[in-house]
């Protein structure tokens, strides 16, 4: 069977909203079709379509709902940002909506995957692609990004039936906890918030929660825990920000058997690093040290995958030499073969270890 990629985090939704893109369509048709506009001005050339999740067997993603609260909107183009917990929880909707309007357009693309019955439909097609020479749809699994659409966590059984069983309490701070730029512990709010969804059964992603309030969940959580899209604060150069991984919380990550998604993102490489610095400054061997240091801070291969944030504020002027679009990710195989990782080893991180914990922590039905 073919190497599949799992890519736990990509901000599909905001994108089809906030500039229309059609992720049925290839990254070149949508970079043609965008030329001279907003969306590659603010947020750069398309990495994402359909015929390029064919072309590096990306058969899930993690697809998220996210909008950015009114006091960081990212300018008076921003439609997609709230003014309060009741807009955000109705931009979520219509992120949820726009997620099931995508499926029901394009079903041979893709399916959405809110428990295991539909993870092994997908997983199966792919299995069965080469064989029948067929196309297979892409898994989207959904992943809430900041908790302020909870407007009470009466809502959180609503979620739940919705497919969404994946939250994410912070991007910057919520009334939750502190989250990225914006430091703090879990409030009281934020206690009461993780007691509720361990009931569930929903899983917690630390990603862009600020690092107090992540350590005391790593200690009260009793769900399953990963982080969909951060990377290793000791190796991003110049890295001082609370949005990386300290080596504690990796390792308690580890100790929880969580999955890490590391970033193929500049100034997640470079904290420093600008739009108008080269490309080369970032070069593919640098996501690939990435992923050998959570495996070296494990002992093995099994905690660490892909979370790019791919299309999510950034895009192709914005990432490692070498990468045109996700499909490039496979150039990293030969990398990770010379440091000493055998086949099974990078199975497991470009999408085993992802498929393994959705098996593990997606309702049945």
């Amino acid at each position: 069977m073919k190497r599949l990629l799992v890519d736990a985090h990509q901000d599909l939704a905001w994108n089809m909203l906030s500039f229309g893109r059609d992720y049925t369509l290839s990254a070149a048709d949508t970079r043609l079709s965008e030329a001279g506009g907003l969306a590659p001005e603010v947020n750069g050339d398309s990495l994402l379509g359909y015929p390029e999740y064919l072309r590096g067997n990306v058969a899930l993603i993690f697809a998220t709902l996210f909008a950015a609260p009114a006091r960081a909107k990212g300018g008076d183009w921003d439609n997609v940002s709230y003014r309060d917990s009741n807009h955000a929880r109705q931009l979520y909707r219509d992120q949820l909506d726009s997620y099931n309007r995508l499926v029901d357009r394009a079903p041979d693309k893709f399916r959405l995957v809110p428990s295991t019955r539909e993870l092994d439909s997908i997983l199966a097609a792919w299995s069965e692609s080469e064989e029948k020479q067929t196309n297979p749809p892409v898994g989207l699994v959904p992943l809430m990004e900041g908790g302020d659409a909870i407007c009470t966590l009466d809502e959180l059984p609503e979620w739940w039936e919705r497919g969404v069983h994946i939250i994410g309490p912070a991007w910057i701070s919520t009334r939750f906890c502190g989250g990225t730029r914006e430091p703090g512990p879990l409030t009281k709010d934020g206690h009461a918030l993780l007691e509720v969804m361990a009931d569930l059964g929903f899983t917690l992603d630390l990603s862009h929660m600020d690092w107090a309030a992540a350590r005391q969940a790593l200690d009260v959580y009793d769900g399953s825990i990963i982080a969909s899209h951060a990377n290793a604060l000791r190796l991003v150069k110049d890295g001082d920000s609370n949005r990386f991984l300290p080596d504690d919380i990796i390792e308690r990550l580890v100790e929880r058997e969580g999955i890490i998604g590391i970033v193929p993102f500049n100034r997640f490489l470079i904290q420093t690093w600008k739009d108008s610095d080269s490309r080369e400054a970032c070069p593919l061997e640098m996501v690939a040290a990435q992923i050998d240091y959570i495996c070296q801070k494990a002992g093995n291969s099994r905690h660490v995958g892909f979370g790019t944030d791919f299309d999510g504020g950034f895009g192709l002027q914005q990432v490692p030499a070498g990468i045109d679009t996700i499909a490039d990710l496979h150039k990293l195989v030969p990398m990770l073969a010379s440091q000493g990782y055998n086949q099974d080893d990078i199975d497991s991180i470009f999408g085993g270890n992802w498929i393994k914990f959705l098996k593990k922590s997606l309702p049945a039905a």
